[in-house]
């Protein structure tokens, strides 16, 4: 028997995705010859990745020797591993066995490789295997999967630059194309390219496919078309979680709370009970405290108050409301923590000194913080006028955490020296340490703490610099006239008043 087919008939044992499995069998290629390949049949209980380790170890063994490996079914069976696994680095070990010539000539082989790449975002990697496929336009699976790795790490613009090269070159779209083809648009609110594609949809006959029909509901509501939306979501033949889902977050976007209390209630009298993204979702609404206590206490009859988003929600949510004491009893009885729960718990106490002792409580708990928690860390900072305390926090985010600022941390910094009276320190933020041009949000907290301090001569630089990037926000011209009265100069209010009425803004 040949070795590849050896190795393939290993692999397909190994790999057997059946629960009731408890061990699979060990390839060994230590010793080789160019006509026979030992197998170790001796069973081992091994985790599925450890399998997968060792056949892409004696197969990385076998080609040293000499071995020459380009069995197509081979390949595919151990790339479609990786792929349930989420194992890209093995993915990429094994890319690195398969014959170029093999990778080319087979479609099968080389979509499966760059599925494998783009679904955990690997993206350049995804579009050099998609650029050298010979016969990629036979289906629409390469072209869905790159499609969906572009849309899935946020690169819409370029999901859909694929979606129209895509129909240019004759390929026809499926219903796995378009909902992800639709999510682009809704990423990007284009509502007239998401009609366009809505047109195809029903060209090409998949107007009763509930997967499209859900994608179709999430675009329109996305793009502000809730009744569009709406008017799609009720043709929906058989609905599921996700058709429910994708409405009532429709309704939250748009503040649209009666629809949304009524979409839930019909959810659940259709009998689709409500999961872990219907509650967050209605959580985030501006419900009542006795809504939001009603929603609590029947989350607790369901038993499903422990999972993580859920938790994390009526964390915020009871912040929202001040109730910081049931916040802090949701987060303390938690059985479990993710990052969006300790930066949670850090966000709601960013006037309070206690968001320091949760910042590291998080650290002792080996909780890596990411750029969310330096912002809500470093306001509190600012708030307290702890600026050592600040300045070693931005420190560690940029050089331990290897966090590259972004203008909102800048907005903190600045706001940090400058509610300590620092104004010249909140200046030279802007002047020494930024990368990039300070935006709104950095000139607006400089410009306050001038008018705090009284600190004239920095403040015209800050209100300067707002003019011209909020030509039409009347606040930062009232600042530099507070500004200006409280040091006495009443010619310069009045320059900055007819500055105003010429401006057209209400003085």
């Amino acid at each position: 028997m040949a070795v590849a087919s050896i190795i393939q008939c290993q692999i397909l044992n190994a790999f057997s995705f059946n629960k009731n499995q408890n061990q699979i069998k060990k390839l060994s290629l230590a010793k080789l010859s160019p006509t026979q390949l030992l197998v170790n049949q001796k069973r081992l209980p091994q985790t599925k990745l450890e399998a997968l380790d060792n056949v892409v170890d004696d197969l990385e063994a076998a080609v040293k020797n000499g071995i020459q490996i380009d069995d197509p079914s081979m390949f595919s069976s151990l790339l479609e591993t990786c792929f349930r696994l989420e194992a890209v680095e093995q993915g990429i070990r094994i890319h690195r066995l398969i014959p170029k010539t093999l990778l080319r000539r087979n479609v099968g082989v080389s979509s499966k490789l760059l599925r494998l790449y783009a679904s955990n975002g690997y993206i350049e990697e995804a579009h050099q295997v998609f650029d050298y496929m010979y016969g990629r336009n036979s289906s629409a699976f390469a072209w869905n999967s790159l499609i969906s790795g572009y849309t899935e790490t946020g690169l819409y613009e370029d999901a859909l630059a694929l979606y129209f090269q895509m129909v240019e070159e004759g390929v026809d779209p499926d219903g796995f194309t378009f909902p992800r083809v639709l999510k682009a648009c809704g990423g990007m609110g284009l509502i007239h390219v998401g009609q366009q594609v809505h047109r195809e949809i029903i060209r090409c006959g998949y107007v009763n496919d509930g997967f499209v029909l859900n994608g179709l509901v999430d675009m329109y509501a996305k793009c502000g078309d809730i009744v569009k939306a709406r008017k799609v979501f009720d043709k929906i033949p058989s609905k599921d979680i996700v058709s429910w889902n994708s409405m009532l977050t429709g309704y939250v976007k748009h503040q649209l709370l009666f629809d949304a209390l009524v979409i839930f209630r019909f959810m659940i009298q259709d009998g689709y009970e409500p999961d872990s993204i219907s509650i967050s979702t209605i959580l985030t609404a501006e419900l009542s405290q006795k809504l939001v206590s009603q929603i609590h206490g029947w989350v607790l009859r369901k038993g499903t108050e422990w999972n993580l988003p859920i938790a994390n929600s009526l964390m915020l949510v009871y912040s929202n409301h001040g109730r910081l004491d049931l916040a802090r009893w949701v987060f303390d009885e938690m059985p479990e923590r993710d990052l969006v729960s300790w930066n949670t718990i850090i966000s709601v106490h960013k006037n309070h000194r206690n968001a320091l002792s949760y910042f590291n409580r998080m650290l002792n708990s080996n909780t890596s913080p990411d750029a969310i928690t330096f912002v809500s860390v470093l306001t509190a900072c600012a708030h307290l006028r702890l600026v050592k305390d600040g300045e070693m926090l931005f420190c560690n985010m940029t050089e331990k955490y290897a966090i590259i600022p972004s203008m909102e941390h800048y907005a903190c910094f600045v706001n940090l020296y400058g509610r300590a009276g620092l104004i010249v320190e909140a200046y030279k933020v802007i002047t020494d340490k930024m990368q990039f041009a300070a935006g709104p949000t950095v000139w607006g907290a400089l410009l306050h703490a001038c008018y705090v301090y009284k600190n004239v001569e920095i403040g015209e630089i800050a209100a300067e610099n707002l003019f011209e990037l909020e030509p039409d926000n009347d606040h930062n011209f009232k600042l530099l006239m507070q500004i200006y009265g409280k040091v006495g100069r009443v010619h310069d209010v009045e320059r900055v008043r007819v500055m105003m009425v010429t401006r057209g803004l209400d003085c």
